[in-house]
């Protein structure tokens, strides 16, 4: 098998189909390729199972700042439009209440500045405080069996999209299919990137592809093959595995908790699951493990590739570690995974959402979480809070830590413009068709 094309995408993963979904509707690219190591698109961290299933507005992460939040914003709102116009049967997506939830003085007094002084009233509208009655209303287990002499807050909004992520990922395939110059070669695995005179040679198990440009949207061997190409030599990766907790039918929507300071994990929440709203999900937990895919024993030395096992590595691990914060939290999600002791230690984490839960009601979810890249630099030895982007000669490098599932449409558009100057301004792309199809069709206030 072999084949010459204008554009190879490495990986089938949610960010790679997007950017797939975006090259190939809305450019006039004359041939891509989409080249996917497992038998079928999204089988790793996109795969339902795999994430917290949740679409990041930025509105109820309190780990956000404002400029933060305003990123991620439209981001999202690129893929709400996008399950707006697509998913009319709710297959890939469910709608439900979301919000972030402040017990005590301390907290609550926190969220009210967030809401008023920083601003996030003003740029979500459709946020609003609600107090112990209304968040009552919304969600009864909450308030249930809760101190009544307890001060409660919480800012609450429709906005609460829960995205099967594998789902969609294979949408933004189906629809690049329709296009006559799209292949898709899954089962298909990398071995070898070759810079040519006019873009790469890709190495695969089924043959050699020429291509003039190249994306790598990979997960965490995003890196392991810039670096073999020689880029991103500064960086290595801090790889966090999720696991969750289940329970019955406790919760409507999605009960945030307060977000830790200095920690660039999710904060533990609870909300009901994509494709069965009688399973509440509760985490996730966010155990460091020596390995680029949870349950592969194989990718333990892709992480060494990519660690480098080299002094600067080493610091930046110790000094990050090192953290009072962060080393107590670390230790902590060790814990976690301990068949007898896990469930007993994670309970009260629970129990911050529903007071009134049992240790019976809870299990590990068996085959649940993935491994997410937290990316860290080597020169300032600390971790960078955000997505990596590395871009090369004519070939980028997506890593996407959370929230990139939620602004994988933000990243397809910033990538297409980078790809489209590779490609030396051969061919273009219609934004305004690409907004039609995705953000117009977002819901906004009357």
């Amino acid at each position: 098998m072999s084949g010459k094309y204008d554009l190879i995408i490495v990986g089938g993963g949610i960010s790679g189909a997007s950017l797939l979904y975006a090259t190939a509707k809305f450019s006039d690219i004359d041939s891509i390729a989409l080249i996917e190591k497992e038998s079928e698109t999204a089988a790793i961290n996109s795969n339902h199972t795999n994430n917290s299933q949740t679409l990041h507005f930025g509105d109820i992460e309190t780990n956000y700042t404002l400029e933060k939040a305003e990123e991620v914003k439209e981001g999202a709102e690129l893929l709400a439009g996008y399950l707006e116009n697509h998913d009319a049967d709710r297959e890939m997506h469910d709608k439900r209440s979301k919000m972030v939830l402040g017990v005590g003085d301390e907290e609550v007094a926190q969220l009210e500045r967030r809401y008023e002084a920083e601003g996030f009233g003003d740029l979500f509208p459709k946020l609003q405080p609600i107090g112990r009655e209304e968040i009552a209303e919304y969600e009864p287990k909450v308030v249930e069996g809760r101190d009544p002499s307890k001060d409660m807050l919480a800012l609450q909004t429709p906005d609460g999209y829960v995205v099967d992520y594998g789902a969609t990922t294979k949408s933004f395939v189906e629809q690049a299919r329709e296009e006559p110059n799209v292949d898709i070669y899954s089962g298909t695995k990398v071995t070898d990137i070759t810079p040519t005179l006019d873009g790469y040679t890709i190495a695969t198990t089924n043959g050699r592809f020429d291509c003039d440009a190249a994306a790598v949207a990979a997960g965490s061997h995003s890196l392991q093959i810039a670096k073999e190409l020689g880029y991103g030599q500064d960086k290595v990766l801090l790889p966090v595995a999720g696991s969750f907790f289940l329970a019955d039918d406790l919760l409507n929507g999605k009960v945030y908790t307060l977000q830790m300071k200095k920690l660039p994990f999710a904060a533990v929440h609870g909300d009901a699951d994509v494709h069965d709203s009688s399973i509440t999900r509760f985490g996730p937990t966010a155990k460091l493990v020596p390995a680029l895919e949870r349950g592969r024993l194989s990718t333990v030395r892709d992480f060494f590739d990519v660690f480098g096992l080299n002094a600067a590595a080493f610091l930046s691990y110790a000094n990050i570690l090192s953290d009072r914060i962060l080393l107590p939290y670390v230790l902590r999600n060790l814990v976690y995974d301990l068949p007898a002791v896990g469930p007993r230690e994670f309970l009260p984490h629970v129990q911050k959402v529903v007071p009134s839960v049992e240790l019976e009601d809870i299990e590990r979810a068996k085959g649940y979480g993935g491994v997410r890249p937290q990316i860290v630099d080597t020169k300032r030895k600390s971790l960078d809070m955000g997505e990596a982007k590395i871009v090369g000669d004519d070939i980028l490098f997506n890593i996407t830590p959370s929230p990139g599932a939620s602004t994988c449409l933000q990243n397809a558009l910033q990538d297409t413009q980078t790809l489209l100057e590779f490609l030396d301004g051969e061919f273009e792309f219609d934004e305004e068709a690409f907004r039609a199809e995705t953000i117009d069709n977002f819901p906004r206030p009357a």
